[in-house]
């Protein structure tokens, strides 16, 4: 089969696969009620222990640097690497205040956060005014001392996914179960109740005199500081610094530098997928005409930028770098060394495509395969590189209508599109093999690039040939001396 009659066979498999996978982001969120029944799930009591608390006073000298850090915006993956950031950048500060009102975010974005706030050296608080919903109160509870202002909540914390129409979903019962589990081991790590805390995840929790089947809990501050959620309560942090007896606190206010402000605007969903769709087509414009030039180099700048911001945001480590560097040594292989093979441009895109797919977890692989995360991550790149083939085909028909476009294109009824057109009044020219042809490859004629096909024997780089015929738009060669 030549290769002007894959873009069909792909555009009908990219579609079907498209379809199949078609679903949505899981993110934290308020499940819906399921109503009062008294069935339900009763997770294993647990007490906070006052020992496992620390106490809110810090044994810090006047003028100790204090750290604070807002989390005051949608939680997501640019957010996670800053405070992250600002943890690591300050390890002797007395303390690390989150400065938290969030209705939450992306689960795999909030565990990263949870994570670096529960390795922490300095003493990490969580101010919440007004308001720790979902990823914020998994945030707030990975802190040692949590403090609320007046009228404050926590919890609501339950995972949930944008269904295809866009209205939200309850995720499946692996994804709540697995948060139910981060929930509890969080808040158990800095001395409070886990059963409260699973409470706040599950709607099928039930805890005697708190919550009953088919109700998310979620608590206000004097709730939250009965049962041992929460420590105190503050009308501002001048009284949280009060609290904790930091005399003369040496404030420093950590902000966005640019390029995590950069890897934020990188992640943002919009423009990660224009940044696929573009390097994808960067990959089929090389496939296409075999050559490499300015779509190409753009379409490999985007998929750096891709990379890049995804880095920063601690999504891509070296396993995903390096398998999408095979990837395109094995499409430069395809188009350079053995065109018209197939085997290394496809494998070589099986790679990209795996990186780019690995590139969009950041949680672990069983949890996103069972939840619905690591279907998302593969509809969103499939659906990029589907726009990516639909943009090329577009692309190709138009500039196969003008002067600089017939130089790399040809249109074809019946086999698509192929690079260098090909006419048989070449019949009988001379030209050299650009590539070896086993049996098809490319030859230059008078500058000219086309498509060629060895009429029987291997014919390899450098050589000359002589034009014999034609197979539809591409020329029949054989080698000159037996012409």
């Amino acid at each position: 089969m030549r290769w002007a009659q894959y873009p069909r066979l792909s555009f009908r498999g990219f579609l079907i696969a498209s379809v199949l996978l078609c679903t949505a982001q899981v993110t934290f969120g308020q499940k819906p009620d399921k109503g009062d029944d008294d069935s339900g799930y009763r997770p294993a009591p647990s007490a906070n222990v006052a020992g496992d608390v620390q106490a809110l006073p810090i044994d810090a000298a006047p003028g100790s640097q204090v750290v604070v850090v807002a989390i005051d915006r949608t939680v997501e993956l640019g957010l996670a690497a800053f405070v992250r950031r600002a943890i690591e950048s300050n390890p002797d500060a007395a303390a690390i205040v989150l400065d938290v009102n969030t209705l939450g975010g992306r689960v795999d974005a909030a565990i990263q956060i949870r994570d670096a706030l529960l390795e922490a050296e300095p003493r990490t608080v969580a101010f919440i005014h007004p308001r720790a919903i979902s990823a914020g109160a998994l945030i707030s509870l990975a802190c040692d001392n949590v403090i609320m202002t007046e009228g404050a909540t926590i919890g609501a914390a339950t995972p949930i996914q944008a269904a295809p129409g866009g209205q939200a979903e309850a995720v499946g019962e692996k994804m709540v179960s697995y948060m139910r589990a981060e929930m509890r081991s969080t808040a158990e790590a800095n001395g409070r109740r886990g059963d409260i805390a699973e409470a706040m995840v599950d709607a099928d929790v039930v805890i005697d005199d708190i919550v009953e089947a088919g109700k998310l809990l979620t608590l206000d501050t004097d709730q939250a500081i009965k049962m041992g959620m929460a420590d105190a309560k503050a009308a501002d942090l001048d009284e949280v610094f009060s609290i904790l007896t930091l005399e003369n606190p040496e404030m420093t206010d950590v902000e966005l530098n640019w390029g995590e402000e950069i890897a934020r605007w990188l992640t943002e969903p919009t423009v990660s997928g224009l940044l696929l769709s573009v390097g994808m087509l960067g990959l089929m414009v090389a496939f296409y005409t075999r050559t490499v030039g300015a779509f190409t180099l753009v379409g490999f700048i985007a998929l750096v930028l891709f990379f890049g911001g995804h880095a920063v945001v601690h999504l891509v480590g070296w396993e995903e770098a390096l398998m999408f560097l095979v990837g395109v040594v094995l499409v430069i292989v395809e188009i350079f060394f053995v065109p018209g093979l197939g085997v290394p441009g496809v494998l070589g895109l099986i790679f990209v495509i795996a990186a780019l797919v690995l590139a969009l977890i950041g949680i672990p692989l069983d949890v996103s395969f069972e939840t619905g995360v690591l279907a998302d991550a593969m509809t969103r790149v499939l659906l990029s590189l589907l726009g990516s083939f639909v943009l090329a085909l577009v692309f190709m028909r138009l500039l196969s209508k003008t002067a600089m476009g017939k130089s790399f294109v040809l249109e074809d009824a019946e086999t698509g599109f192929l690079s260098a057109p090909s006419a048989s009044d070449l019949v009988g020219q001379i030209g050299e093999a650009l590539t070896d042809l086993r049996p098809t490859g490319k030859i230059v004629i008078d500058g000219q690039r086309h498509e060629a096909t060895s009429e029987r024997a291997f014919i390899a780089l450098g050589s000359r040939v002589r034009v014999i015929g034609t197979d539809g738009p591409a020329l029949v060669v054989r080698p000159e001396e037996d012409a």
